[in-house]
């Protein structure tokens, strides 16, 4: 047999190989369950209490006051940068108008390498601009729940008293000021919970990491209704239920699909806005008129939010329409 017909016969069975580990990948022995139960998720005690300590807490930013609305934005210990930039644009107010504003920046642990380099600049930063909220499990993307449980434990404890939250991520442009208005002029009540929606999305079970999940942490098809985290919004009375909820309610690696299970644990449903235009998922060039008018938008560099912020302040003179 010639050596050029054993290659052949190589690749053919390294192409079968390929396409049989494919197929098993993309149709594993799981069947997915078609109707959600999102009792699979709950347990009658609460044994899914998160009881990481505190490093930095700041806890006594609410104590003489009632913020209007607390910012609370996910960042990793390294994106120095990103926080030094909300610091100086959409984040260095602390009222517009009467209302008061407060922002925070939460993080976890980093690695043994990156604390040993980093760890003093986070206590620092806590110390010169007292926005740090910190706990002590790892700073991971598969953390991010943890994170966000951070957010919802720190305000029940430590800021009950706020009229509005909202949870969001450092490489997000925030519009404060419409933000302000937008919520001084809705009618809103204590199950309030809006942002970009996401209806009917589907559990993703392919190659792509970042998105996937296994059928034992989430066997069913289809995802809650839930709202992006790059930024929702909600009554500070409600984060009061959805936190007590969270000890009940068994984490997902996804930080807004395990908000969305809590939601529909507590029989809320997210409010849609009619104005498509407040919150965007994905970057959109700079207008001035689209950025005065939006809440939120998602995927803005540092430097990019320098200089949105500063166009924003200096040309005045335009009239939106």
């Amino acid at each position: 047999m010639s050596m050029k017909y054993l290659k052949w016969i190589f690749l053919a069975l390294s192409m079968l190989s390929v396409i049989i580990m494919t197929w098993y990948m993309t149709h594993p022995s799981h069947t997915v369950i078609e109707h959600t139960n999102w009792m699979y998720f709950y347990e009658y005690e609460p044994v899914y209490k998160q009881n990481f300590f505190f490093t930095l807490r700041e806890r006594f930013k609410c104590k003489d006051t009632n913020p209007f609305l607390v910012v609370m934005v996910s960042s990793q210990p390294t994106d120095i940068e990103a926080r030094q930039a909300i610091r100086v644009t959409w984040g260095s107010k602390k009222s517009w108008g009467d209302r008061q504003i407060l922002v925070l920046f939460l993080l976890g642990q980093g690695a043994e390498r990156e604390d040993s380099l980093d760890a003093l600049s986070i206590e620092d930063e806590s110390i010169l601009y007292g926005d740090i909220i910190r706990q002590d499990f790892m700073d991971t993307y598969n953390n991010l729940t943890l994170k966000t449980i951070m957010a919802f434990r720190w305000v029940s404890e430590f800021c009950s008293n706020t009229k509005y939250i909202m949870k969001t991520d450092s490489d997000v442009f925030i519009n404060p000021g419409n933000l302000v208005t937008f919520l001084q002029n809705i009618n809103s009540s204590d199950s309030f919970f809006t942002g970009y929606p996401l209806i009917d999305n589907f559990s993703y079970r392919g190659f792509y990491r970042k998105t996937y999940i296994s059928y034992d942490e989430y066997p069913f098809k289809v995802y809650p209704s839930y709202c992006s985290g790059m930024g929702y919004i909600l009554d500070g009375k409600l984060a009061l239920k959805i936190y007590e909820m969270m000890s009940h309610i068994k984490p997902i690696k996804f930080e807004d699909v395990y908000v969305g299970i809590c939601l529909n644990m507590i029989n809320v449903n997210i409010h849609i806005l009619e104005d498509t235009q407040l919150f965007f998922l994905h970057k959109i060039n700079f207008n001035i008129c689209k950025y005065r008018h939006l809440i939120a938008v998602h995927g803005i560099s540092s430097s990019e939010m320098i200089r949105f912020w500063q166009d924003l302040l200096t040309d005045t003179s335009l009239i939106c329409q």
